[in-house]
């Protein structure tokens, strides 16, 4: 059975059992969404939001939209991971000098916790879509750092440690629209200032009609026995709209812009009305899995119709097995051929 490795135990993760008559590996929490419409006074959605133990509970760190549809982050704090009480006040950052330095906007962020910090990447503006990157310890004071990338670029994610004493980040080039492509690239850096080492990893399309448009990294990566468990959303276009699925797929663990196994077949797509109605219909947007190592559980936050907060759960041994056994190993063109 796959295993992670290098993990932690959360024995307060939110759990629910497979429904009887559920095939695919993902399966929804029943009682969903956990984070509905107007959350608080001030608040008119929050979704596609990251979520972290912390502290014996867990933090969110929400991508909240006001009344004036202008997104923030925004903080939240839950014992049990299906109840949370909000910070009304969006997160305020300052720089490495402690001059106030809060971005214009911020959305969809990912919360990733290395040694003893915490760090927080969003969709950003400067000069357009781009990355913002800042730390924190205690969720109380928020340092910003330089921005690890040039625009045009979203879906930023760092590994949850140095893998050959560097960090390591996935992120997904784009521009400022809602682009008709995107793959997903992966750069490095010795001290999150300075970034190359520029790779992509993985491409659109396959046979799949799910990820035939663009695809995109979701939460922190996995570690696990049999390399980093990737979850990632992918999207197609029909005659409505775009549609936003998503899966999973198996990095090497030292050399992670090389693919190992990647699923051919979706394991959640939009089925439910909270998922195929809202603001932007049809979307089921991965950004946080908890892991839990012990028991090999991971539960999987999402973004619904951009529109609440949804859960889901799965197994990794069964999840692995998923990717191995509808495999469709797709990488990146590169000089050396596709992997």
């Amino acid at each position: 059975m796959s295993k992670i490795i290098n993990g932690t135990d959360i024995p307060n993760m939110p759990w629910q059992d497979r429904p009887a008559g559920w095939t695919l590996p993902v399966w929804r929490y029943s009682e969903n969404p956990v984070i509905n419409r107007n959350p608080f006074p001030g608040m008119g959605r929050i979704f596609n939001s990251a979520v972290v133990p912390f502290n014996g509970g867990f933090i969110g760190v929400f991508r909240g939209e006001t009344h004036q549809a202008h997104p923030y982050l925004y903080l939240g704090r839950s014992k049990d991971g299906f109840h949370w009480e909000y910070e009304t006040e969006k997160i305020h950052m300052k720089d490495e000098e402690g001059k106030d330095w809060d971005p214009f906007y911020a959305y969809d962020p990912r919360c990733i916790k290395i040694d003893d910090t915490y760090y927080i990447i969003w969709c950003t503006d400067f000069n357009g879509a781009a990355l913002g990157l800042a730390k924190t310890k205690d969720f109380k004071t928020f340092v910003r750092l330089e921005n690890p990338l040039l625009p045009f670029t979203r879906n930023g994610v760092l590994f949850p440690r140095k893998i050959g004493g560097k960090y390591v980040l996935l992120s997904r080039p784009s521009d400022s629209g809602h682009t008709p492509f995107g793959d997903i690239m992966l750069s490095k850096s010795p001290d999150l200032k300075y970034w190359g080492e520029h790779r992509c990893v993985m491409q659109k399309g396959g046979q799949g009609w799910w990820q035939g448009l663009k695809i995109g990294p979701g939460p922190v990566p996995i570690e696990t026995d049999e390399g980093w468990l990737l979850f990632y959303h992918g999207v197609c276009l029909t005659c409505s709209g775009y549609v936003y699925s998503f899966s999973a797929a198996l990095l090497d663990l030292e050399n992670p812009s090389k693919v190992l196994y990647r699923s051919g077949s979706y394991m959640l797509t939009p089925e439910e009305p909270y998922e195929t109605t809202g603001f932007v219909p049809n979307v089921t947007f991965p950004v946080a899995a908890l892991a839990d190592q012990s028991s090999g559980r991971i539960a999987i936050y999402y973004g619904a119709a951009d529109t609440v907060v949804a859960l889901a759960f799965c197994k990794v041994d069964e999840v692995i097995q998923f990717i191995k056994d509808n495999n469709e190993l797709i990488g990146c063109d590169a000089d050396e051929g596709k992997f």
